[in-house]
């Protein structure tokens, strides 16, 4: 389980730009998704070798000043409740603000590890313009240019040693399916319609992450980890803000299963934010079924038939549409058992190993027929291919001159092996190198 950081502040320090800078620093990364809700971004990296989570909790203003201050509080008090460690960015140009001051009364209430990390400092002659913000409180004070980079290094070095050392993922070998989306889209529903009056449940076990609830599932000859992510313990003392829980939980859920059970609200239609989910799960490497929820309830059929809705669904998640989309009712149970069979066959897609033997024999002719297009008159031949022994399908197609090979063509060899192996629901990376 991966610690996780938030980075807050007032508006305009430059905290998406430090986010930014982070997460592309290091070759680790896996994701970042903006736009979730309002300008937030999630993402993952590590340093030293540590790995984290990333949150830019976002500023915005709107209104009057009391309303800013609201929401300033409702930030800072999510990010105080959910993260281990928060990074708490001022600007030297500006020096000490009020609604600097506001912030750091709160952060000085939290027990968690605080660093004041004073942007803009990217002259020596600023450095005497940082002194100020001693003011604020905080021992831990770094100065730092999130444009430049510089004094990042000092500041992550600390950082990483102060993240609390995290248990080891259960090892279980069952798979773990998670239950994501928005809020009101029938998570909980879903899991309740599945386990049933007679809860065909053997054992309740407190999840991997803070609010997940792991519950092994076994009916109908099905066996697995079914990770409900619906589930929120109450915040006594935090205004909760909905969006930035459901997509927190998805993220945690989505770094600790197989197989990611994506379900919207139909009538709500597949919106930006449930195409965000799905792109940090595609880009997580996991497995994904799609469930469009309460088709029952829309109400033009004729002008939303299945065939269509399933093709506007496809258009928003290109270009990786090989994903199986079941329309279901939770009310009515209407194909949730489906929807299950689906998702262990994304499981199973997901473990698939291919022969090198077999790989071979299928895609090097391919290659031969339709070989990549030259370029600068040198011509790339490719003699090999093999599976890489990861946890999702990774294959590497060994040639002459891997840096010449393009985007286009990697899809194309992806398509290839997607219609000849069988890997629905599943994202998969190829890699060209020298032989």
């Amino acid at each position: 389980m991966m610690s996780i950081v938030a980075v807050v502040g007032r508006p305009n320090v430059g905290k998406s730009t430090f986010f930014n800078r982070l997460i592309q620093r290091r070759e680790a990364i896996v994701d970042a998704v903006s736009g979730v809700t309002r300008d937030r971004h999630y993402g993952k990296s590590d340093w030293n070798g540590k790995e984290f989570s990333l949150i830019d909790t976002g500023g915005y203003v709107k209104g009057s000043d009391d309303i800013f201050e609201a929401e300033i509080d409702k930030q800072v008090e999510l990010a105080i409740d959910e993260a281990d460690a928060i990074i708490f960015m001022v600007d030297v140009e500006s020096g000490v603000t009020g609604m600097d001051e506001d912030v750091a009364k709160l952060l000085r209430r939290s027990k968690k590890p605080i660093f004041l990390a004073i942007n803009k400092v990217d002259a020596a002659s600023r450095v005497n313009d940082a002194l100020e913000f001693y003011s604020l409180g905080f021992e831990n004070q770094y100065n730092i240019s999130s444009i430049n980079g510089s004094g990042t290094g000092e500041l992550l070095d600390d950082l990483v040693k102060a993240l609390p050392e995290r248990e080891e993922e259960d090892n279980s070998e069952l798979p773990r399916f998670a239950v994501v989306g928005r809020p009101n889209a029938g998570k909980s529903s879903f899991i309740n319609a599945l386990i049933g009056k007679d809860r065909y449940i053997v054992t309740d076990i407190a999840g991997t992450t803070r609010d997940s609830i792991d519950t092994k599932y076994d009916r109908f000859g099905f066996e697995f980890n079914l990770v409900d992510t619906a589930g929120i313990r109450k915040k006594s003392k935090v205004k909760e803000d909905l969006e930035f829980y459901s997509v927190m939980r998805s993220v945690r859920a989505i770094e600790h299963c197989d197989v990611i059970i994506l379900i919207f609200d139909a009538t709500r239609g597949f919106d930006g934010q449930v195409e965000n989910i799905f792109w940090l799960a595609q880009r997580n490497n996991k497995g994904i079924v799609i469930l469009a929820n309460k088709w029952d309830l829309v109400e033009d059929k004729e002008s939303s038939s299945v065939k269509d809705y399933e093709k506007y669904i496809r258009q928003q998640i290109e270009p990786f549409v090989d994903v199986p989309i079941v329309f279901i009712s939770v009310l009515t149970k209407q194909r949730i058992f489906k929807a299950i069979e689906t998702a262990v066959e994304v499981y199973q897609n997901r473990s698939k190993k291919v022969k090198t033997s077999e790989l071979n024999e299928v895609m090097l002719p391919i290659i031969q027929a339709y070989p990549p297009p030259a370029y600068k008159a040198k011509y790339v031949k490719i003699k090999f291919c093999t599976q890489l022994p990861t946890p999702y399908p990774s294959f590497a197609f060994f040639c002459n001159l891997p840096q010449y090979v393009k985007d286009p063509y990697k899809r194309f060899i992806e398509n290839k092996l997607r219609e000849n192996f069988d890997f629905s629901g599943v994202p998969i990376t190829v890699y060209f190198r020298k032989k």
